[in-house]
């Protein structure tokens, strides 16, 4: 079951890719949180995603919003793509326990061991603001995140 507006957000700790731990519990009291889930570093529906955030992050940080993508590839290969792309927010890896945090927020697919396109607004309390969720090969139209960035 997914994370639902208005519920508290789960919390979890990952690794980013320079094996860095970073919590969502890092960000409480001081910024919101874009959560995108994306199903592998490397593939053209997520590097087109994520090259769009990347392309209009000062939209996210001049409201005080902490983009945050997490997948369940390995630090060593979002290293590589962040270094490739020129991304300048964090990728988390949820490889191991393989999609635990995907699984929290109800977007792990167990048939293809990936998390799908997930995306969530999280609050500086801790409160899912938006949620929303795509299938694979479903790309998401960003323009909802901001409608939901610009009402906090």
């Amino acid at each position: 079951m997914a994370v639902e507006v208005g519920s508290k957000a789960p919390d979890f700790t990952l690794n980013d890719y320079n094996k860095q731990p970073v919590a969502l519990a890092d960000y409480r009291g001081a910024k919101n949180v874009l959560l995108v889930f994306y199903p592998f570093a490397f593939s053209g529906t997520c590097q087109g995603e994520l090259c769009q955030v990347r392309d209009e992050l000062a939209d996210y940080t001049d409201n005080n919003v902490q983009v945050i993508g997490v997948s369940v590839d390995t630090p060593f290969s979002l290293k590589a793509w962040a270094t490739q792309q020129n991304y300048q927010f964090p990728l988390l890896s949820d490889f191991w326990p393989h999609g635990d945090v995907a699984k929290l927020y109800g977007v792990f697919n167990e048939a293809a061991g990936l998390a799908n396109r997930g995306t969530f607004l999280i609050d500086t309390e801790g409160t899912v603001r938006f949620a929303e969720i795509n299938g694979p090969g479903e790309a998401r139209d960003q323009e909802a995140w901001k409608k939901a960035v610009a009402a906090l």
